[in-house]
Parts: structure tokens; sequence; C-alpha cells
């Protein structure tokens, strides 16, 4: 497989038909629309519906998570996505009722947070009159004719009995009521003569004696908690009809996903839309096209007034090229893994159909267990013909495919089915010794200085893989003295390692000592005066411990084999011990749900490390701009043709 080839597009279309042109591009997906460079004279920038597109589409997911809090649908495990075809997609019919249903939604439940705020103040309320409660006084009661009346509270630790004989010594016109106490405070009620008011909150305050907020408040603390209780029946109600309200519209959710998709692919268009230019009578755009659609998008544009032209990029263009990668069932699986790590230059290498078999293969010796890789396909099988993925998903289940099948051959090569549950099972049964012991090949835990050997092996077939990708690539643009350099005589090094440790030898030792010598020129070639002693010593630095730290990461696929063998054993082992069957089945099922959970993640984390580090650093060449034809997006539907 190989990077699309890409051609600079330029199109200039009747005014009147720009709107039936992007429809006719939407549906046809292989263009991308670009900002201009520099806007011609006589025309200027259309302006598109790009926030109100925005806006229409955070309504809809908005009312759509309103359904879901309130009106939960139930929906099939591992359904498939509900399919409906391109033209009632692309049709606005319904729209702007949904878009109503959809405002009408948010509207109501505004609502229910208005009330619930304020419920929260009714509640409030109740909680602060409730001290008061037998206080037959009118709260706003603050003064007669003669007298003051202060409503106050006194912390736990004072003792009110103390504060009233402070009062009754500092004036003889004061009086101290204890209403109600609880665990932080006591709530009292102060009435005194009007003319020693002063005198007698003088006293109060040196027991903390502090004046409440409820005091501009109309009746009685009962009535005041009567009028909030009913109060909140009555909202309760609202909230209750309300809430009936939102679940009435439940049969909008399917319609309200649909208007969400639509809004998604509305969004594409109209950001497409605003990077064309025109005047009023013609529209003129620039973008790319896919090369192997050019006779569609011939075809397709045919019908339109407009006139169009297409060119191959040139060398300079290459880093705004954007990239898309053509992949078969294999290559696509992944996808998720380039896409994570950076997709490459237009003039660089596709990295999946080179990175596909090692990835699985070092994935399936990572996990190596016939038992978890049975569990990995029947997983992705099912997925596969229940939900019918796309795009992303696709890519993840056909990888789950392609390393379950990996897991369950090293597994048998192994031996191992769960560990070595089959022949605990067998010890439980009291069966005899070696039943259920399944043959191997070798076996990790005690063959684990081979499984070392055999990593590192892997490990120096991988950097070299990825060493003859580079040297190709050079060659291709002509640099064969760089790829004779910097690749070649590290070839010729290594046959030379190898000849002297297997053959010995003057032949042996002199092919090893040509090759350090080309390694240490390659390595200084570029440099003058004295930067040659510093490159010189940085080749030998670089080239003995670079090598041997990426040749020593591989020791992971070891070490995580025998990891994955050893964690399985302890859990059959600990199932074992009490000699019943149902004691090692509960036992089996938590240990191995934790043990392959651990190790579907953290083989697929070492194995994305081994090929983005140590792989990719031999050739790769990253920071590529994705392909993003303006074309149908959808999260809820599939469109079909």
């Amino acid at each position: 497989m190989a990077i699309v080839k890409m051609k600079k597009l330029q199109l200039m279309v009747a005014r009147s038909q720009k709107d039936c042109l992007l429809d006719a591009l939407t549906r046809l997906g292989c263009v991308q629309i670009s900002e201009m460079d520099e806007i011609p004279g006589g025309l200027q920038s259309i302006g598109s519906g790009t926030a109100d597109a925005k806006a229409q589409q955070t309504t809809f997911a908005a009312a759509l998570k309103i359904l879901d809090r309130f009106a939960p649908a139930k929906s099939k495990l591992l359904a498939p996505r509900p399919e409906i075809s391109e033209d009632s997609f692309l049709g606005n019919e319904g729209y702007e009722s949904e878009l109503n249903a959809a405002e009408n939604i948010i509207r109501l439940e505004q609502q229910i947070r208005s009330i619930a705020g304020e419920e929260s103040r009714l509640r409030a309320v109740i909680e602060s009159m409730t001290p008061w409660a037998t206080l037959d006084m009118p709260l706003q009661t603050t003064e007669t004719d003669c007298t003051a009346v202060f409503l106050g509270t006194l912390p736990k630790d004072s003792e009110p009995e103390l504060a009233a004989v402070a009062l009754e010594e500092k004036t003889e016109e004061a009086e101290l009521f204890v209403v109600s106490s609880d665990d932080t405070q006591h709530y009292v009620v102060m009435v005194c003569s009007g003319d020693v008011q002063e005198e007698a909150l003088n006293a109060l305050r040196e027991y903390g004696f502090a004046q409440t907020g409820i005091s501009n408040t109309e009746g009685t603390a009962a009535e005041n908690i009567a009028a909030a209780q009913k109060e909140l029946v009555s909202l309760a109600e609202q909230k209750k009809a309300t809430e009936a309200e939102i679940i009435e519209n439940a049969s909008h959710r399917d319609v309200i996903k649909l208007c969400v998709d639509r809004a998604e692919t509305a969004i594409t268009r109209a950001e497409a839309e605003s990077k064309l230019a025109g005047s009023e009578s013609v529209v003129c755009m620039t973008g790319w096209l896919e090369a192997p659609e050019e006779d569609a998008f011939a075809e397709c544009v045919e019908k339109f007034d407009c006139a169009w032209d297409t060119s191959d990029p040139v060398p300079e263009e290459y880093p705004d090229v954007p990239v898309k990668l053509k992949n078969n069932k294999i290559t696509n699986a992944l996808n998720m893994v380039t896409n994570m790590y950076a997709l490459p230059t237009y003039d660089g290498v596709d990295p999946n159909p080179l990175m596909a078999p090692f990835f699985i293969l070092f994935y399936g010796l990572m996990m190596a267990d016939m038992g978890y890789g049975l569990l990995m396909i029947i997983a992705a099988v099912v997925a596969l013909k229940k939900i019918k993925p796309k795009e992303g998903t696709l890519s993840f289940c056909q990888l789950l495919l392609y390393g379950g099948i990996a897991t369950f051959v090293c597994g048998a090569l192994t031996g191992g089915f769960f560990g070595n549950a089959l022949e605990v099972v067998g010890q439980i049964l009291d069966k005899p010794e070696g039943w259920g012991v399944l043959p191997a090949l070798f076996n990790p835990m005690t063959d684990s200085m081979m499984v070392l050997i055999g990593a590192m092996v892997l490990g120096v077939i991988h950097l070299n893989t990825g060493m003859v990708i580079n040297a190709v690539e050079k060659c291709k643009r002509g640099e064969y003295a760089d790829a004779f350099w910097e690749e070649g005589v590290l070839w010729i090094t290594l046959v030379g390692i190898l000849l002297v440790v297997l053959v010995k030898g003057t032949f042996s030792k002199v092919i090893l000592i040509v090759g350090c010598v080309g390694v240490l020129y390659g390595g200084t070639r570029g440099a003058k005066g004295f930067g040659k002693v510093t490159s010189l010593f940085g080749t030998i630095y670089n080239q003995v411990t670079g090598w041997f730290g990426d040749i020593l990461s591989y020791a992971r696929i070891m070490a995580l084999m025998l990891a994955g063998s050893v964690i399985g054993m302890v859990f059959n082992t600990i199932g074992g011990i009490a000699h019943n069957l149902v004691f090692f089945i509960v036992i089996f099922l938590i240990g191995h749900t934790l043990n392959f959970g651990l190790n579907l993640l953290g083989c697929y984390v070492h194995d994305l490390r081994l090929q983005c580090l140590e792989y990719f650093g031999k050739f790769y060449k990253d920071g590529g701009k994705p392909f993003r034809p303006i074309k149908v997006k959808t999260k809820y539907y599939d469109v079909v043709k």
C-alpha cells in the first residue's frame, strides 16, 4: 500500500450553482477545499453559516443529552447503527421542526433547573426558620413604643443562664429568653427598654451574642415554614409535570440524532464554503483532489457551468499536501497506530504495510496464550458482525482480530491455555499426572534464555528492515552515497561481527575492520576541522550505545510473555489450593480477567513503543497533514448511497 497521490485543484463555477456544486462534492467525498494563498483581484471572501451550524449542532446535542438523562433509551448490546439513504440524509426535511423541538426540550430543562434553584432557596429558608419555630412573635418585630427586641445567637459553649445574669447586673430593664438550642449554638431573644439597648447589647456581646438576619422577615417563623413547605409542594408538582413533558419528547430522540449528524455535515460544508472567494457572478476555489478519483470528479462537475484544472504538486508544495493512506483489510488495522503517532509526509512512505507483520507478531508473542487469543478473536468477530464498525472503530476491531490470531498461534507454540489451567483442573479432578499439559515448542518459564535471544534476533531483523526501507528511499532520491555511508557500512560491520563469531579467521576480521572504518568515516565525512574529532566520538557513542540500547529494548517481548504466563499460573495455583472446582472457577474468572485486561493494554503499549521509537526511528518521516475532504460525517447513522 502507499500514500494516495493528490492533485492540486483549481475551479471556477457560476455563483448561482455554488450550493449545488458543494452538495455534489459532499456526496463525492474526495475533495478538500483549502484557503487561498492570495485572493485574486475583484474577488472577495464568501461568508458562511459556520457559526449557525455549530450553534444548531450544540442545540441538538444538548437536547439529546437531556433526553438521555430524563428518558434513557434501552439499546441492544452491539447493535449496528441505523442506515439512511444519502438523499434523505442530505435533505432538510423536518430539520427546522426538530430544531424547534430541541430548543423546547432545552427550555423545559432550564425550567427544571430554575425550579431546583427555588427549591434550594426555600429549603434554606426552612432550615434558617426551624430554630425559631416555637417563637410566636412576628419576626419583623424589632421595637415597640418603649422597648427594643433583638433576635440572635450565642455560641454553644456559652451558658445562656450566665449571660442572663450578666444582663440583669448591667440593667434591670432587659431580659433574655432562650427559644431553642442545637449542636452549634443557642437561639435567643433579648427584650429591653429602648433607653438601655446599647448597654444590654454590650453585656451580651461579651458572651458572643450575634444578631441574626431574619428580623426583616414578615410573620412568625412557623408561618414562614408553612408557606415555604406549601410552595415546595407546588414546585414539586411543576417539576414533575415539566419532567413528564420532557419524557413525552423522547419520541424525537432518533430524529434529533439524525439532526446532530446533519449539523456535523453542515459544519464541514460551511467551513469549506468560508474558504471560497468570488464575485456576484462567479466563485473560485482551490484545494486537493485524490488523483485516483479524478475521472469521478470530472463526471461529477461536467453538469455545472465551471472551469477546472488539476496539476501534480511540486516538491516545494509537499509540506502542504494533505496525506491519505491507502490500505487493505490487513494494513487498515494499523491506521489507529499511525494516527496515534503521526502521519507521514506526502513524500514519505506509508508505514502500515511495513509495520503490520511486526506489530501483529510482537503482540502475539507478548500475549502468547491460546485462551486469551480465542477471547480476542470471538470479541472481534462478534463486533464486526453485529455493529458493522466504520473508520476508527473498524481499525480497532481488525487489530483485535489479527492480534488475537497471533496470540492464539504463539500460545499454541508455548502450550499456554489460560496459563496451565487445564493441568490444574486435572489435579483437582484427580486425573493422572500430566493430564492437561499441552504440547509446546518452547516454554517461556523454562526456556527464558532462548526466548530472550529470540527476541533480540527479532529486534535485529526489525531494525535492519527499517534501515533497508531508509536506504531504498535514499536510492530513489539519488542519494546513493548517503545510503552507502549511513546504512551500507553498518551492514558490513554487522556481517563482520557475525563472521568473527561464527567463522573466525583473518578474512572475518578484515571485513569487521573495513566496516568499522566505514562507519567512522561515514559519521564524520560532513564535518570539518575540530568538528571531525567531535563527530568521531559522537559516532562511536551513538552507534555502540544506540544499537545496544535499541536491541535491548526488544527484551520486553520476553518480559511480557513471561509476566503474563507467571501471573496466569499464580492465579491457577491459588484456585487449585482448595482442591475444589467451584472455588477454582471463581479464582480463575477473577484472576484471568485482571491478567487479560492488563496484558491487553500492556502489550499494545509496549508493542507501540517498539514500532514508534525503535522502528520508525530508522526510516519514518512524520509531520503529514491529514486529508480532510468535504464529505458526510456521522456519529449515529450510516449513510448509504
